[in-house]
């Protein structure tokens, strides 16, 4: 029975139910101290001076240092940006600022004491003379003339001003429309919130000249390199970055952040391992906020209601200072989506990329793919109702056709394969669709009982970003593809070493599974390692639902290169051609010829023996690759939701929630379910209850968690989930990403749901979150509709 394709309970849970995980926060190293930063009170401030001396004689305090001290020593002191757009204005994220502060976290300073709670006490008694300045944290705003300067070298707190497609093939089709449809929207700004905080432990070995780093990192291998060319300096081979269990990234833990630098830093210059971890709030402060997009966008429609012409511009906001990977979030992840599943010959995008007195934005689960779908399935609902069509009917009419592809889009990608129709029908059979809007249409002519709102999303995802020379050639400063190790042990036992480094996604499990698969071995005989830069080689870590598609497909092709070898040893073994031995059912066997075996345990010990050997083989079976993709994948769904609104209240009740999502071939089902779930909460959350809100002087008012309303379980109800599968041709397992799907499609889903609801009072559009008291001000406001 093959194990690809089962659903395996997870390998990872036992030791975490059960307490037993190793956190960072869990790591307790000999003689080892703890940090705390001082951060800034304000959005905008010169800093005029910082007095220590009350701090460092506080009881248990080791040291305390501020940016001056970073500039006297050999640190490099600044966090690099990682993506470079043409004009791309790069100002200094210094590890503690010196002169100037910037958003309210900005770390000043840091204690060093023997506890944690001596360290915070003794951060309370760091005295900081401030000058305020005036700020600004509306994206918006931030772009108007005379606003404040977040940097001086970004003239009007513009980073980049960057466009996607033919303007005036777009200017064109709009001519010659028959009807146009517009719609101006925000997409609300997220805080992210894994169950584990970002932390860092350091440790710095002075007779090695050897720092070690454990740390909440998503890509251990890339923190390393960052460390090394900017925040610390120290060769790359002198650094050793663990990532242990990490409890949730989201995106969040992709980036380099001053925080572990600063951990690192106290270490080597205390000769103390250091650690830091960030209480709830300073996480909320500091860990990259995500989506925060101002847009205007425009749809033009021939006289049969066929698109032919999409515009769009879009405000972004960078927050203080560039984070690692942000410059392509509202670029190259976002305005390359625009054309959604839907055959558009002409589309413009522009995106302003704007400097704002707040928390950095960067790369959270979906990373533009989310900010795209909401902006095209929202306006595609408009242009559904200017058509008069039903929002089904109008997306099936401008599909691309299942035999256009590979379709060439006008924003950049050629999408490989997709048969978006029959993924739409599921959705609307599971949901009973009809039946629906019987219900809504009843409801509407009785007006009794709640309101009834039914939305649709229909979605694509790129992810898997790929090649790596063409991510290069547009910005990206790291390559994009991922390795592998495949070590068969003499016993015939296997350690898989990926360079994907997981953090709740299953790992240990789906990598096993691919190996027990194609080996055809016990799947409890496959050790997958991750996580380590000294014991798994360069890998470039997860995110953008890479992990399967790329990380499983260089694993994939080391065990190819693992059975190639075992077919030159078996073919010694038979007296026969390489060419003539085939690899089936765990054996080794000349083709036609079955009973001409040898077993795959056999085959192995004699790989370690090499006493009847191959001359021109060298002894052992281990196997290295790395996996360039050659194109992005590009999973696709379309989900349904359905709302009853109060009409007293506004209060929103998610009723009904289904989607059926196509994610290519399937390792396991029940870690995709999973993954689903998580990805619509959070998509979920996004459209009804959450959002980070600024003060007009940039303190952050929804920073803990009796202000940010996260979702709970009693929010949400079951979901609904099915697939299609359609195969990525291009990648040896036939995968596609999946982690993101929920959180791309289901804002859009509810966001539709909630506006179709109230289209009787006359609204056509409601920025997210759609709060009890927004809807009920919607459904008040003067001149609206009775519902």
């Amino acid at each position: 029975m093959s194990v690809f394709g089962a659903s395996i309970k997870r390998r990872e849970d036992p030791a975490l139910i059960t307490g037993k995980g190793k956190y960072t926060d869990d790591l307790v190293r000999p003689g080892m101290c703890f940090a705390a930063i001082v951060r800034s009170p304000h959005a905008h401030a010169r800093i005029m001076s910082i007095d220590t001396s009350e701090a460092a004689t506080a009881p248990g305090v080791i040291a305390v240092f501020t940016g001056q001290d970073l500039v006297r020593g050999e640190a490099g002191g600044v966090v690099p940006t990682c993506w470079l757009l043409p004009n791309l204005v790069t100002p200094d994220h210094p590890i503690l600022a010196k002169d100037l502060v910037r958003h309210v976290g900005d770390g000043v300073a840091v204690v060093v004491a023997e506890n944690r709670y001596q360290a915070h006490d003794a951060a309370e008694l760091v005295e900081v003379d401030y000058d305020p300045l005036d700020a600004v944290t509306d994206v918006v705003a931030a772009l108007e003339p005379g606003a404040p300067q977040v940097h001086a070298e970004a003239e009007g707190n513009l980073a980049f001003d960057w466009d996607l497609g033919d303007k005036e093939k777009t200017e064109a089709a709009f001519s010659q429309a028959a009807h146009t449809v517009s719609v101006d929207l925000r997409n609300s700004r997220l805080i992210p919130h894994a169950v584990e905080p970002r932390g860092a432990l350091a440790e710095w070995d002075d007779a090695k000249g050897e720092l070690t780093v454990w740390v909440t990192s998503q890509n251990p291998h890339v923190h390393r390199l960052l460390m090394t060319l900017a925040s610390i300096g120290l060769p790359e081979h002198k650094i050793r970055v663990i990532a242990p269990e990490v409890g949730g990234g989201f995106g969040s833990k992709i980036h380099h952040y001053p925080d572990e630098a600063i951990a690192a830093w106290c270490a080597m210059n205390t000769g103390r391992p250091v650690k830091w971890v960030a209480t709830r709030s300073e996480t909320n402060l500091t860990d990259a906020h995500g989506r925060d997009h101002a847009s205007h966008a425009e749809m033009a429609l021939d006289a049969e209601g066929r698109i032919i012409g999409l515009k769009v511009e879009t405000k972004a906001a960078m927050g203080a200072y560039l984070s690692t990977f942000a410059p392509s979030v509202p670029t190259y992840l976002y305005g390359t989506l625009l054309s959604g599943q839907y055959d558009i010959p002409a589309i413009h995008v522009r995106t302003l990329g704007a400097f704002t007195h707040t928390t950095p934005v960067d790369a959270y689960r979906g990373a533009g793919r989310p900010e795209a779908t909401f902006l095209i399935e929202r306006i595609m609902d408009l242009g559904a109702a200017k058509m008069g069509l039903d929002p089904g009917d109008f997306r099936r009419k401008n599909f691309i056709a299942p035999d256009a592809f590979p379709y060439a889009t006008q924003v950049a990608l050629e999408y490989d394969s997709g048969n978006y129709g029959p993924a739409l029908d599921r959705a609307l059979e599971m949901v009973g669709y009809q039946a629906l809007r019987d219900e809504q249409a009843e409801r509407r002519k009785s007006g009794d009982g709640k309101l009834l709102g039914i939305g649709l999303s229909t979605f694509i995802e790129a992810c898997g970003l790929a090649p790596s020379q063409v991510v290069g050639s547009l910005g990206a400063q790291a390559g994009l593809w991922e390795s592998a190790k495949v070590r068969v042990h003499p016993t015939g036992t296997i350690t898989v070493y990926s360079g994907s480094s997981g953090h709740g996604q299953g790992h240990e499990t789906t990598f096993a599974q691919i190996v027990a698969d194609r080996l055809a071995v016990d799947v409890d005989q496959v050790e997958v390692v991750q996580g380590d830069t000294r014991e798994v080689q360069f890998g470039m870590g997860t995110y953008g639902s890479r992990s399967a598609a790329v990380g499983g497909s260089a694993i994939s092709e080391a065990v190819d290169k693992v059975i190639a070898k075992g077919k030159k040893i078996a073919a010694h073994l038979l007296e026969a051609s390489p060419d003539d031995i085939v690899f089936e059912d765990g054996a080794f066997h000349v083709q036609g010829v079955p009973a001409k075996t040898q077993a795959w345990g056999d085959v192995v010990l004699q790989a370690y023996l090499a006493h009847n050997y191959p001359d021109d083989l060298e002894p052992g079976l281990e196997e290295t690759a790395f996996y360039n993709p050659a194109n992005f994948t590009y999973p696709f769904g379309a989900h349904i939701a359905v709302v009853e609104i109060d009409r007293d209240t506004g209060h929103v009740e998610l009723r009904q929630y289904a989607c059926c999502d196509d994610v290519g071939n399937v390792i396991n089902p029940m870690i995709v379910e999973g993954q689903v779930h998580g990805g619509l909460a959070q998509g979920i959350g996004q459209a009804l209850w959450e959002e980070a809100v600024y003060d007009d002087y940039g303190q952050l008012l929804t920073g803990t968690l009796m202000d940010y309303a996260l979702p709970r379980a009693h929010m949400l109800p079951s979901f609904d989930t099915d697939r299609t599968v359609t195969p990525c041709p291009h990648n040896p397992l036939g995968v596609k990403g999946v982690g993101e799907a929920g959180t791309i499609a289901s804002p859009a889903a509810v966001t539709n749901a909630v506006v179709d609801a109230l289209s009787t009072f006359g609204v056509e559009h409601l920025d997210m979150p759609l709060t009890s008291e927004k809807v009920w001000r919607a459904m008040n406001q003067s001149g609206n509709g009775q519902g």
